[in-house]
């Protein structure tokens, strides 16, 4: 079994989601002996936003013809979604960053979204071609937003990670979510608590 460890932070050694992701893969490997990882650190390895040159995604002789700068471009998309087909298991940091994901996980899944290799459109209308994975979002939020219907309203993270690894074919999406890390010393103690309690429960 092959795991893909994501780590979407900044914050370095301050990251809740960094801690918590490590922790996770941690649990995975004990529960499923014999996993191997990979770990792919999106702050420090960020894949450029999609431009004129890396919009197409083509191999073989149909990459004849690209420039310079698309067949780099063209050489780092397929390097992840080969990366990302080869995974069993995924592990997501994905922290909230202005009621979104952080630009750098944005970058990599406009990479993995390739039509053709992840998804097709047919005449029924999208099909996801990387069904029978399981992901492992670790979630990481300042405030709270999952007990308030206007706060579920501000919240386009977790929900448009379901959309677009459904759109991929991928409905096994399970959450270990840490929120309300930042209203004070007692709040952050129990939503670690509260993901450790989720991490043990999902990554058995």
């Amino acid at each position: 079994m092959k795991l893909l460890h994501i780590d979407s932070s900044i914050l370095g050694t301050h990251s809740i989601t960094r801690q918590l992701t490590a922790r996770t893969v941690a649990q995975w490997q004990s529960s499923h002996p014999g996993t191997t990882v990979e770990h792919l650190d999106l702050a420090v390895a960020t894949p450029s936003h999609l431009s004129a040159e890396s919009l197409g995604f083509r191999l073989g002789a149909d990459a004849e013809g690209l420039t310079p700068e698309q067949r780099a471009e063209n050489e780092v998309s397929e390097r992840l979604v080969q990366q990302f087909l080869a995974a069993d298991v995924l592990v997501i940091g994905a922290p909230l960053y202005n009621f979104s994901i952080p630009t750098q996980l944005k970058s990599w899944i406009d990479r993995i979204a390739q039509p053709g290799r992840t998804f097709s459109y047919t005449d029924k209308g999208p099909v996801g071609l990387a069904a029978g994975k399981t992901v492992i979002v670790v979630s990481g939020r300042g405030g709270v937003y999952s007990t308030s219907e206007s706060m579920r309203a501000l919240e386009h993270q977790e929900s448009y990670l379901v959309a677009v690894l459904g759109f991929l074919g991928i409905t096994d999406v399970r959450f270990v979510r840490a929120e309300g890390v930042a209203m004070g010393d007692t709040a952050k103690a129990a939503a670690l608590a509260s993901a450790e309690r989720e991490i043990e429960a999902l990554a058995a």
